[in-house]
């Protein structure tokens, strides 16, 4: 069992067509679950996926959408913990902050596998994130 943290852009690519890669983002879902994989993810996850149907005036998607994040995963708080890690990490002003929030919600529980669409973040070395790819790497 692995403890794999989702950036952001894979619910989206869960919840809406994004063809290629929301069969890519199936496809790991469905392999983490044969595996006993622990889905986990940030409180700024939640906000983020919330923006497009919250700016619609969808609250039943938004309802949806967030029923289906916290009861398939483990939401990870921006605490003062990982507040202590943003700051080590911002240090790096390449790093955006959004990255840095979900970096260090990832770092602060310990997780295996660190999965995003940016590649700019795959190969960053981060203490308390093992591994961190780009989707289109994850090896299925």
């Amino acid at each position: 069992m692995s403890r794999v943290f989702w950036d952001t852009n894979l619910f989206i690519y869960l919840f809406e067509d994004y063809k290629a890669l929301s069969k890519k983002t199936e496809d790991l879902r469905k392999k983490m679950l044969s595996r006993g994989d622990q889905l986990l993810t940030s409180t700024l996850t939640v906000g983020e996926v919330l923006v497009k149907p919250t700016e619609h005036g969808e609250s039943h998607i938004c309802e949806r959408y967030e029923k289906a994040i916290t009861s398939t995963a483990i939401v990870i708080p921006f605490d003062l913990e990982a507040a202590k890690i943003y700051a080590s990490l911002r240090q790096d002003r390449a790093l955006r902050a959004p990255d840095a929030v979900q970096l260090s919600c990832a770092a602060s529980v310990g997780v295996d596998l660190f999965v995003t669409n940016d590649a700019r973040l795959q190969g960053k070395h981060v203490i308390g994130i093992q591994f961190i790819v780009a989707l289109e790497a994850v090896p299925l």
